[in-house]
């Protein structure tokens, strides 16, 4: 079962799939303005939703996965690289979920932002703000790379079946369905063009801002929640690695995640950060929360919680040099191991976390 749904109000596709044998479902890109709409589909059609997926954090609309969630018990599922709080799947490239008998993909394809993610379904691709029907997403804000999305359009997208159905995430003509072989040969800012050329198109593009970017971001950081609700749900959460709880398969758990980072990063003891502060040019980022950084913190540390850290990157005029030494903190490690791996994947060449973070400086 396959349904595709638009909200003229700011060009979103919204995607229902379904298993019908087991009547399981899943939602790509809900907006909150159809909770309603969503509810009455479920409903109608006899359906278990089990998950709702974003493609990224998006910055036109409000996510309606919180609140699906609260409605229904489906896991709300977000890129482990979207800077995202509250989500139960934390997604990894490469991720197979299951409704039913029927697989969806995950795919890793950056660019949009560092956690956008395309999922394949049945011969369908769902682009999101990666590849549109004869564009793609914008790179000029919230960490986007333009570098990054040709390569993820080119070398896995492309690479795709010529007949793989394409549905993006928006479109402004209210076009509904592409194909990889026609944006391969067609799509005006990719075909036939080199990586430098795709980069100085899209370098020169000088849109304005989202209309609801100051609202959207914010919210769909904790799945599109209100204050209210996304207090409690806070509460329930681990503090430590508040981006991931739980994987799908393999139960990979928060403090699973930051071991992991743990291995492909480097770590510096407090003496050995107290050198370096004292001896090197290093930039000294702390991640925690306002209230944390309030009630104490390392002196000049530059303030940029992890939930924020990949939308906010481009206001830090320390952070613009990607060779210069980063030294990242937070209460006792965790959230800082995750950042510094983060700030590795989106290029960064001398990133170190403070071991025992906080705590452990004061000890």
């Amino acid at each position: 079962m396959f349904k595709q749904l638009f909200d003229p109000a700011t060009w979103t596709y919204t995607y229902l799939i379904a298993d019908d044998a087991s009547k399981e479902a899943a939602f790509i890109d809900p907006v909150n303005t159809h909770l309603d709409t969503y509810l009455d589909l479920l409903k109608q059609h006899d359906l278990k939703l089990i998950f709702s997926f974003e493609t990224h954090v998006h910055a036109d609309h409000i996510t309606a996965s919180g609140l699906l969630r609260q409605h229904t018990g489906a896991k709300t599922c977000v890129s482990q690289h979207g800077g995202a709080k509250l989500v139960d799947v934390a997604i990894q490239d490469g991720h197979v979920f299951m409704l039913g008998s029927e697989q969806i993909k995950a795919i890793a394809t950056p660019g949009h932002t560092p956690g956008c993610t395309s999922f394949l379904w049945c011969g369908r691709l769902f682009s999101g703000d990666s590849l549109f029907i004869g564009g793609c997403g914008r790179t000029d804000f919230q960490g986007g790379d333009a570098g990054s999305l040709y390569d993820a359009i080119t070398q896995r997208l492309f690479t795709l079946p010529d007949d793989t159905l394409v549905y993006p995430g928006h479109d402004y003509q209210q076009r509904y369905v592409s194909n990889i072989i026609q944006e391969r040969t067609t799509n005006p800012r990719l075909a036939h063009k080199t990586r430098d050329q795709f980069i100085e198109i899209m370098n020169n593009l000088n849109l304005p801002a989202p209309r609801l970017i100051d609202q959207a971001v914010p919210a769909n950081r904790y799945c599109g929640l209100d204050e209210n609700e996304r207090t409690q749900a806070v509460k329930t959460r681990d503090a430590e690695a508040p981006v991931c709880v739980m994987q799908v398969q393999g139960g990979t758990t928060g403090q699973d995640l930051v071991a992991l980072a743990k291995q492909n990063i480097v770590e510096v003891n407090a003496e050995m950060a107290r050198k370096l502060l004292a001896e090197e040019n290093i930039t000294l980022i702390d991640t925690r929360e306002e209230s944390e950084f309030a009630a104490g913190h390392i002196n000049n540390a530059i303030l940029l919680p992890r939930g924020v850290l990949e939308f906010k990157l481009n206001t830090i005029p320390e952070l613009a040099d990607k060779t210069k030494a980063v030294l990242i903190y937070c209460r006792t490690g965790g959230r800082s191991a995750l950042a510094a791996q983060t700030l590795q994947l989106l290029g960064y060449t001398n990133v170190l976390s403070l071991a025992g973070g906080f705590e452990g400086w004061n000890k």
